[in-house]
């Protein structure tokens, strides 16, 4: 069932109307993510990768980190981050990605994904 809301997700969340997004906002909403990743140009990778240039990058591609088996099939079936993927797997990780390494519940509360969105797009494309 999980698997059919995330594809159901990815498959209208170009249907939705986008809300108003704040990038600065976001940077606060990451703040939960830090204890894993770091998304700075060059930064290391933690328990989780460095997210820099996540924005269009292919799944599991980070030099040096280890990802999970179910993580690293998925990237061999074609998953790409964009936004529609990426705001699927923020917003309930295990139902893009069953059996996963990331221990990460999600995000619920709508805005705070837009604004964490807005922050990423930003953040991991900055030079």
């Amino acid at each position: 069932m999980r698997a059919l809301i995330a594809a159901a997700t990815l498959l209208l969340a170009p249907l939705a109307p986008a809300a108003a997004q704040d990038a600065d906002a976001g940077q606060r909403v990451f703040n939960q993510c830090r204890a894993c990743h770091t998304i700075n140009q060059g930064g290391r990778n933690g328990v989780g990768p460095n997210l820099h240039g996540v924005w269009g990058r292919e799944a599991a591609k980070v030099e040096g980190f280890r990802y999970s088996t179910p993580m690293r099939e998925r990237a061999a079936a074609g998953l790409k981050w964009d936004e529609a993927t990426l705001r699927a797997y923020l917003a309930d990780p295990k139902a893009v990605v069953p059996g996963g390494s990331m221990s990460f519940v999600g995000i619920r509360n709508e805005q705070q994904l837009n604004d964490l969105m807005a922050y990423l797009q930003r953040a991991s494309t900055a030079q």
